[in-house]
Formats: C-alpha cells, sequence, structure tokens
C-alpha cells in the first residue's frame, strides 16, 4: 500500500507540474499594435480592410508608424462615392494601396505635424515610387484637403493612431492642386473657363491617355508677378487664347518627370512650347522660348497619375 500511495502521489505531482508548465506555455501578452487599436476603438470597416488586403502583419510589426485611421462611416462614405456595395467589391491591389496611403513612417503625434508633404507607404502607379500626402494643420489637421483628423494622438505599441472623418483616395494632380493654397489662383487659372477640361484630363488615370502628367505649377506670387508684368489687375483680364497656351506650357503628358530624371541642357515638350532646363550653379531652372527663367523650388509632389514641380515664375510659350 505505501508503494502504490508513493505512485499515485508522485503522478499528482507530476501532473500539477506539467499542468503549471502548460499554462506559461500558454500565457496570452498583452499588446497594444496599430492593429489592436483599431480592433478596440469600433473602428470594424478599418479592421475588415486590413483583413482583406492582408496588411495585420504588417501594422503590427515594429514600425513604428502614424496611421490615419478612418471611421466606419467614412468607409461607408467612400464606397458609396466610389459604386462599391461593400468592401468585399474593392479590388485587393486597390484596396491595399488607399490603405498604405493612410500610413507614415514614424510615430508623429499632431503636435509633430506641420502644414506640408509627406510620403505614404502607398505606391504611385505613374512612377513606383512613394506617394505624396498634403497635411494642412492650419485650424486642425487635414489630409489632401478631405480629411480632418476627429481624434488625434492615440498611442500605440509600434506608432500613433489618428482617427479621420474621411478615406484618403489615392491623389490625382487635381487633388494637390486643390489642397495646396499655393496654388489658388493656378486653380482659379484651370477652371476660369467653363469650356476648359483642364480638371478632367489632369484627373485621368495613370493607364489612360493622356495620363502621366508632369506639371510645372506656379506658385501664387508667380501668377501675381505675371500680372504685374501685363499691366493687368485680375486674372479675368486675361485673353483666354494668352492664358490657354500658357497654361499648356505647364503641362507635360505622356510621362512622370521626376527631379531625378532632369538633366542639364535637357528640352522638355509640354502641351504648350518648349522648355530647356538647367541644373547649373545648383539651382534648377526652366527657360521657355522668350529666355523667360523660373526657378524649380519644390519637387516630386507625387499623385497616382503625375508629378508636380512648384515654379517661381509663369513660363510663357
Amino acid at each position: 500500500m505505501k508503494v502504490i500511495t508513493k505512485v499515485i502521489a508522485l503522478f499528482l505531482l507530476v501532473s500539477i507540474f506539467s499542468s503549471c508548465s502548460n499554462n506559461d506555455d500558454d500565457t496570452i501578452i498583452k499588446t497594444n499594435t496599430i492593429v489592436d487599436v483599431a480592433v478596440n476603438n469600433n473602428l470594424s470597416s478599418l479592421v475588415a480592410a486590413v483583413t482583406k488586403a492582408e496588411l495585420a502583419t504588417t501594422l503590427s510589426g515594429p514600425g513604428p508608424f502614424t496611421v490615419l485611421a478612418p471611421t466606419n462611416e467614412a468607409f461607408s462614405s467612400f464606397l458609396e462615392e466610389k459604386g462599391f456595395n461593400s468592401l468585399d467589391e474593392v479590388p485587393k491591389e486597390l484596396l491595399t494601396q488607399i490603405l498604405l496611403n493612410h500610413v507614415i513612417d514614424g510615430s508623429l503625434k499632431s503636435t509633430d505635424l506641420s502644414t506640408g508633404y509627406a510620403n505614404t507607404k502607398a505606391t504611385s502607379d505613374a512612377s513606383e515610387s512613394p506617394m505624396s500626402i498634403y497635411i494642412n494643420t492650419d485650424g486642425g489637421v487635414t489630409f489632401n484637403g478631405t480629411s480632418q483628423v476627429s481624434i488625434p494622438n492615440v498611442s500605440a505599441d509600434n506608432g500613433t493612431v489618428h482617427v479621420v472623418d474621411k478615406v484618403v483616395d489615392l491623389p490625382t494632380i487635381v487633388t494637390f492642386a486643390a489642397a495646396d493654397s499655393n496654388f489658388s489662383i493656378l486653380v482659379e487659372a484651370l477652371t476660369r473657363e467653363a469650356s476648359y477640361t483642364y480638371v478632367e484630363t489632369l484627373s485621368t488615370p495613370n493607364d489612360t491617355e493622356p495620363a502621366p502628367f508632369t506639371v510645372f505649377a506656379p506658385v501664387n506670387s508667380a501668377f501675381v508677378s505675371l500680372l504685374n508684368e501685363l499691366d493687368l489687375t485680375a486674372l479675368s483680364e486675361v485673353p483666354t487664347a494668352t492664358l490657354t497656351s500658357t497654361l499648356n506650357t505647364h503641362v507635360v503628358a505622356g510621362a512622370n518627370v521626376l527631379a531625378s530624371s532632369l538633366s542639364d541642357n535637357m528640352s522638355i515638350s509640354t502641351l504648350g512650347g518648349g522648355l530647356t532646363v538647367n541644373l547649373s550653379g545648383g539651382q534648377a531652372t526652366l527657360t521657355d522660348s522668350g529666355s523667360r527663367v523660373s526657378k524649380i523650388i519644390a519637387t516630386d509632389v507625387q499623385a497616382n497619375n503625375g508629378v508636380i514641380h512648384a515654379i517661381d515664375k509663369v513660363v510663357l510659350e
């Protein structure tokens, strides 16, 4: 009997030890990744989209990331605008790029953001390079002129989440022109005539002619200088033919020309006249047929259907 009792006691001890060991193996380590934040903050549409696009592992990685997290209502509005009945109808490749367009490298709190451009993790169809996103911090934080932060600075183990009220769609050339107030006079020029099709044309998807585009976009001060030069007081006084030819001279169709592709004395054919690139002296410039010289003051604002380079002077045909 003593032997049997010892055997039973040994068996119970082994069982208890084994049970404790298994419990240790099954211990759940609590995490608070960006995906966890989405799950725990009633962002079920975002979770479903991330799952479909197979990005959960990426967004649970070390990062750090800044993620713009659309609300369920934002996703519903987006699907309706695009003619989809549900997330299931959105092509996976398209959904993946749209979601990546909400991800910026680094953990950026709202106080770290400033007005200007950043890159997202999305890839432009026009260049296979990172997509740009325009951040505006005047009176809150807005992305690409449409998506506003409603809940900022939700901390995660691998970054920061900002809940936004609208899905940030893949941008076109028009998206950035409309969002960036530095181009407000350019937008006025593009839309002045009812017969103009510039907005429609510059919204053309990358895989459709005449996209992609390279736009040398004059900032507001460039147009003000031109009006002074022409002794005019308003854009409305510029003759239609003159304005049309001028706008055409700022647009290249069928090519996404990045700054790295520009070379000294390079000739560029626009929809209007020809331009010549000069890279001497460390300052990239454009010279038109009338020897007007315009400095390129910002480069590579990358949309999904082309690229924008800002210039400080209007060039003419």
